[in-house]
């Protein structure tokens, strides 16, 4: 019996300010594809200008997945993306589209492309252990440990995330086994799509400059008051509040700068430099957990039309 010929899903992925989204927007208005978010602040409402979130324009000339459909306090996990995504994608196709998938949420992409092991539960001795840890050494401390025991997992996230540095140890300790052994990739279930990550490279010296680039611009399209809005409605007032799609940067630098800790000009430089960090890790976690196939970032307008010519002509005119 000949195997039913599975449908392509191309998902377009890379660092932060590598032209992800100008990408698979405009290939999206050539294929007449819908796209399918893997971006995990964009997901939220009233983060619009800090995400770079498509503008309202784009949201009507082509359906968007995953874009403002939380409220900012709801939780919501790379395991439920995945599923979501994949309902998603299936109900794209059942209308006879396309689906592009993008973003550079990496536990978002690898949860869709390759699912995720059986991580152990909540442990709340060890956890309450750890806690007590962090509170009297610091961050900086248990996220040497860390270090020096799954440096693959260390390098991927901001040390300051406390959660998933709790979470990496918390592992470690029930199981013996780091994150990075558990998180290998595993078989998917049979599935009727195959997959096609690729990445949009760039020497670190244009991202960087794109990177503190888009910085300024997102400061001069109102950053400051869109972040200023957030602080106002869900932080002001209540000591060290924390709610983590607002431990974003962009934001997070900006509300060290209301509470009068640091000035607006070293906050917005903190954003750059905070900015440059994630990409970084991005990188570090694509390289060492996934395998794409990595393509030179178009440079302008008429780059991403070559090369979204040429992926149309690859992968959806078959």
């Amino acid at each position: 019996m000949e195997r039913k010929k599975k449908k392509t899903v191309l998902v377009i992925t890379g660092p932060t300010a590598s032209g992800k989204s100008a990408l698979a927007h405009f290939l999206a208005g050539i294929t007449d594809a819908e796209i399918v978010s893997a971006d995990s602040r964009q997901l939220y409402r009233g983060m619009d200008i800090g995400t770079a979130k498509p503008s309202p324009l784009m949201l009507r000339e082509t359906r968007y997945h995953f874009i403002d459909e939380k409220e900012i306090g709801e939780e919501y996990s790379a395991g439920a993306y995945a599923k979501d995504a994949l309902a998603r994608i299936r109900s794209i196709h059942a209308k006879k589209r396309p689906a592009i998938v993008t973003g550079g949420s990496t536990l978002y992409i690898q949860g869709l492309l390759h699912g995720f092991s059986e991580l152990p539960g909540k442990n709340p001795e060890i956890r309450e252990r750890l806690v007590r840890e962090l509170r009297e050494k610091g961050a900086r401390a248990l996220y040497d440990r860390l270090a020096s025991l799954d440096p693959v997992q260390a390098a991927t996230f901001d040390p300051s995330k406390s959660q998933r540095l709790l979470r990496s140890l918390e592992i470690i300790a029930a199981t013996g086994k780091t994150v990075t052994e558990l998180c290998s990739p595993i078989p998917q279930t049979p599935d009727a799509f195959e997959f096609i990550p690729i990445g949009l490279a760039l020497e670190r010296k244009e991202l960087y400059s794109r990177i503190n680039r888009r910085t300024d611009e997102m400061m001069t399209a109102g950053l400051l008051d869109e972040a200023r809005a957030l602080f106002d409605r869900h932080l002001k007032g209540k000591e060290r509040c924390r709610i983590n799609a607002l431990e974003t940067v962009g934001y997070k630098e900006l509300f060290d700068f209301f509470r009068g800790e640091t000035s607006l000009f070293s906050a917005t430089e903190l954003i750059k430099q905070h900015t440059r960090n994630y990409a970084k890790r991005q990188l570090t976690f694509f390289r060492n957990r996934m395998s794409i196939e990595w393509i030179e970032a178009p440079i302008n307008a008429a780059g991403i039309e070559r090369l979204a010519a040429k992926l149309k002509k690859r992968l959806f005119e078959n």
